[in-house]
């Protein structure tokens, strides 16, 4: 085996610690007992947040330079947002506590178990209740809303509201809103 042999080696050897070690990092970011601190951490891993927007302790971001949050929104306590193919939060979004977006999952009629995924995208002032589950590829529309433990695998057009497993629609919200969300506690 050659030296490039053995380099490449090397290198394959070393990619899964030096994921793992963001990956622990990043879990770690989570908990840290400042949002500033963890806003700062999650800019220098490439995440694009804006202006008054409150990243709440426990957060799971995966893939942060994927994710784009808009201004004044709120992500609550122990939700887990996934970037690895795109994840696109609008202005005054308002994810409850222990939400979860994903981007990729295994695709169960792979004989190989493979991946299968999309970007997500939550339009401006929508609202995602406490447990909501956003799949792959589905795109959240303007002030819409998700209820409490509801799963979505598909798109939820502008100001409706959907629940259930799977979400289906189940009323329609006002249009005329006018609220921004954030908040300047240093320790949530």
């Amino acid at each position: 085996m050659g030296a490039e042999g053995v380099l490449r080696g090397l290198k394959e050897r070393i990619r899964p610690v030096w994921h793992g070690g963001h990956f622990v990092l990043l879990r770690w970011t989570g908990r840290v007992p400042s949002q500033w601190v963890r806003r700062l951490i999650y800019r220098l891993y490439g995440a694009r947040i804006g202006e008054g927007t409150v990243i709440y302790g426990g957060c799971e971001l995966r893939s942060p330079r994927r994710i784009r949050i808009g201004a004044h929104s709120s992500i609550g306590h122990d939700c887990v947002l996934d970037g690895r193919m795109g994840l696109d939060i609008g202005e005054s979004v308002n994810l409850s506590s222990q939400v979860m977006i994903w981007t990729l999952q295994h695709d169960y009629r792979d004989a190989d178990f493979g991946c299968s995924g999309g970007p997500v995208r939550v339009g401006r002032r929508a609202w995602l209740s406490a447990r909501s589950i956003i799949l792959p590829g589905v795109t959240i529309g303007e002030g819409a809303v998700v209820a409490a433990g509801a799963v979505v695998a598909r798109d939820v057009g502008a100001f409706r509201v959907v629940g259930g497993i799977p979400a289906k629609e189940i009323a329609e919200r006002p249009r005329e809103l006018r609220y921004e969300l954030g908040s300047c506690m240093w320790f949530a």
